[in-house]
Order: C-alpha cells, then structure tokens, then sequence
C-alpha cells in the first residue's frame, strides 16, 4: 500500500523519517523537498562555490537516505542535517587541493573610474570573499545565525557548543570582516544602496 505523495506535505519530520526508514522514497523526496534550500544555502557559505556546495549537499541527503535511523531526535533533523553539510564541508577544506584561475577572485578592472560605485553584485562579491577567508567555524556561525536567522541557542546546538561559545565566535568573526573590509566600507555602501542617476 502506498500514500499519495501529497499526504506526505502535511506530515511531522519525524514522520516523515519513520516513514523514510520504511522505504517510502516520496517520504524522503519531501525531506528534502523542506531541507535542501537551507542545507544547501549553508554549504555554500562554508565552501563558497556552488559546485562544492551541491556536492556537500547531496553528500548529506545521501547519508540520510542510507540510514535516516541515524537521526536520535526527529524533532532536530534540520539541526542534524546542517551540522552534517558544516562538518563535510571543514572535512573537505583540510584535504589538500590545487587551486584554479577560476577559485581566484576576480582581477579589477584598472580603467574603472574610481568614483563609480559598486554593482550590487561586485559589493556581495567582496563580502563573500572576506567570509571565505575567515576560519571554518566563524564562517559557520555567521552563516547560521545571519544567514539562516536562527536564533543563538538552535545555531549552538548545531554546532555542538554553548551559547557563550558561539557568541564568541560571532563576536570574532564580526571583528575579522569590519577589518578585512575596513578599506572598502564606502564602495560597499556605494554598491549596496540604491543609487539614482
């Protein structure tokens, strides 16, 4: 007997895992039908490429799918599966790799006039090149509480620390980007505001 894919929307998380672990493949297509946005969003910030952050998210759904008993609380699976991706993606970033013209940043253009300010694009580039350069678990914090809006305590939970613990790193990794960007504050803002001309 199977149920209709539709019935499986309304479903609990842990519901959702009970029936997973059943065989029920629509069961686990609505996990991470729910998940995938948020885990993925993450991968990207801790690896900061798309291609890597595909790959550390499928790596993670994977690992659900092949045994999602593994999961004690089902109440927590999102928490579980981000900590899964956050912990591939330091896994990934300790192996040795080479890197490619294309990981480097983009050269600046010397003709630009100085006074032009900043696509959006170009402002949300500079950014992100100062979060990649921060410490894996700065990063982490940053990307959960900032990015994903969770509140302190979820994000310490996910990342297996206190409260106090991942204050700090926030506090740290704030401190690291304002002096990382200090240079570049007004092109930034030039880049993030909207402009009329």
């Amino acid at each position: 007997m199977t149920r209709d894919a539709s019935a499986f929307g309304e479903m609990t998380d842990a519901g959702l895992l009970m029936a997973a672990a059943g065989g029920a493949s629509s069961a686990f297509a609505e996990i991470v039908s729910r998940h995938y946005q948020p885990v993925y969003r993450l991968a990207w910030r801790m690896a900061g490429d798309a291609a890597t952050a595909e790959d550390l998210t499928q790596e993670a759904f994977i690992k659900l799918w092949r045994n999602p008993r593994q999961v004690r609380d089902a109440a927590a699976l999102k928490g579980w599966l981000m900590r899964v991706v956050a912990n591939a993606a330091i896994d990934r970033a300790r192996r040795p790799s080479l890197a490619t013209l294309e990981e480097g940043p983009e050269p600046v253009d010397p003709q630009a006039r100085p006074d032009a300010p900043l696509a959006r694009a170009e402002a949300s580039r500079l950014v992100d090149a100062a979060l990649a350069e921060l410490p894996h678990r700065q990063r982490q914090a940053l990307a959960l509480v900032y990015f994903e809006n969770m509140p302190n305590a979820e994000a310490a939970d996910i990342m297996e620390v206190s409260i106090d613990a991942l204050e700090s790193l926030l506090a740290r990794a704030r401190r690291s980007l304002k002096d990382r960007l200090a240079g570049q504050w007004r092109m930034l803002l030039d880049g993030l505001t909207e402009t009329g001309s």
